[in-house]
């Protein structure tokens, strides 16, 4: 667990295609600016810990993607990686952001490999974590997430419940991984008592479903700023050998693996994985 005291975060809300999405800042405002996107089921604070170990001089920029976190659920369930990538064009342009750099991981990996190809003149650098071409369609961590998706209930009795399912389906995060998932993802129903999802989770279930993921390739290929692949070592969802033909086809990617690590790097081993996106991204500066 990093002893990094984390910095006082800043929230505001940005109106894209008719629905408020809430975006998460920590560090100066006049920082270099890096802006952060979760996974499937997550939210902008999953990245507290990070953006307390890239101070100072970073302006962290976490978006509550549509659906979760305290972003306006779709009632459309458009919950899909274009989509997604739209949205944040339009919180970097209610920004006035110019350039940055972007981190992603899983889904949010997804949509950064997409934005960075689309804008290459904005995107500096990229940090994708555990996401490559054909994770999402072909590998045990999405058959996984699938099984865990139709198993998940739409609500707890109580808090205890909601806590133990979260430990039940990541056995390997940290205690505080686990506690920032039952005060993000959760919320006490008033009438009823009862805890239940803040995102969207039988509308993101659906979509994940019925949308086929996008092939990542022609993406990754156009890319051409600099980019860091870190993979859990222990990863079911990113293959070794996945991340390995990334590496070999994209010269500017650079693959790093972190032992004790499954597809939440982040959360599996937060110090390591902190120490290697903070060594690239210093990197990157002028």
């Amino acid at each position: 667990m990093s002893s990094t005291a984390i910095p006082e975060e800043r929230q505001q809300t940005v109106r894209v295609d008719g629905l408020r999405l809430s975006v998460t800042e920590w560090g100066p405002a006049g920082g270099t600016p890096i802006v952060m996107l979760h996974g499937l089921r997550s939210y902008a604070q999953t990245f507290a810990g990070l953006a307390a170990a890239l101070q100072p001089g970073w302006r962290v920029i976490a978006l509550d993607q549509r659906g979760r976190g305290h972003s306006d659920w779709d009632p459309q369930q458009r919950y899909d990686t274009l989509t997604y990538v739209v949205d944040l064009e339009g919180v970097v342009a209610a920004l006035g952001l110019q350039r940055f750099h972007l981190l992603g991981h899983s889904m949010g990996g997804a949509n950064a490999i997409v934005a960075a190809a689309r804008h290459p003149g904005q995107v500096q650098s990229l940090v994708v974590e555990d996401m490559g071409p054909g994770a999402s369609a072909s590998s045990a961590g999405a058959e996984r997430i699938q099984r865990e998706l139709a198993g998940t209930p739409q609500r707890f009795a109580d808090w205890a419940a909601a806590r133990a399912f979260w430990r039940s389906i990541r056995p390997g995060v940290t205690e505080e991984a686990i506690d920032s998932r039952v005060r993000h993802s959760l919320r006490e129903e008033p009438a009823t008592g009862a805890v239940v999802w803040r995102h969207d989770q039988q509308g993101i279930a659906q979509a994940r479903r019925r949308i086929a993921p996008l092939d990542l390739w022609p993406a990754m290929l156009a890319i051409t700023c600099p980019v860091l692949l870190v993979r859990g070592a222990q990863s079911d969802f990113l293959s070794e050998a996945t991340a390995d033909a990334v590496a070999q086809r994209c010269p500017h990617v650079r693959h790093i693996a972190i032992d004790g690590a499954g597809h939440y790097v982040h959360d599996d081993q937060p110090e390591a994985f902190q120490a290697v996106v903070r060594a690239f991204l210093q990197e990157q500066q002028p």
